[in-house]
């Protein structure tokens, strides 16, 4: 089994915020380090997530379905560039 690489971090804090780190670390049983890098990892993987999620107000959720249940007809240029698009695709 391969280990992965590890890489370090450093950071500087208030000692306030250190000693409530400690202290859920230590009330989990865990140490700072583990809870601190668990915490982090949590909180970066939900930041990523977030960002992928797409929200709309319930007016745009509103259009949205309207236009995959009847979509509108495709304009001039759409269908001049599908054409084009068509004509000039390899055949593999």
């Amino acid at each position: 089994m391969a280990t992965e690489q590890t890489s370090r971090l450093e950071a500087r804090l208030p000692a306030s915020i250190y000693d409530t780190l400690k202290r859920a670390a230590e009330l989990q049983g865990r140490s700072l380090t583990d809870f601190v890098v668990t915490a982090a990892h949590d909180a970066a993987r939900r930041a990523i997530e977030e960002q992928a999620i797409i929200r709309l107000s319930a007016a745009d959720q509103q259009r949205f379905a309207e236009a995959m249940i009847k979509p509108p007809a495709p304009n001039t240029a759409l269908e001049c560039a599908k054409r084009l698009h068509l004509e000039n695709v390899e055949v593999r």
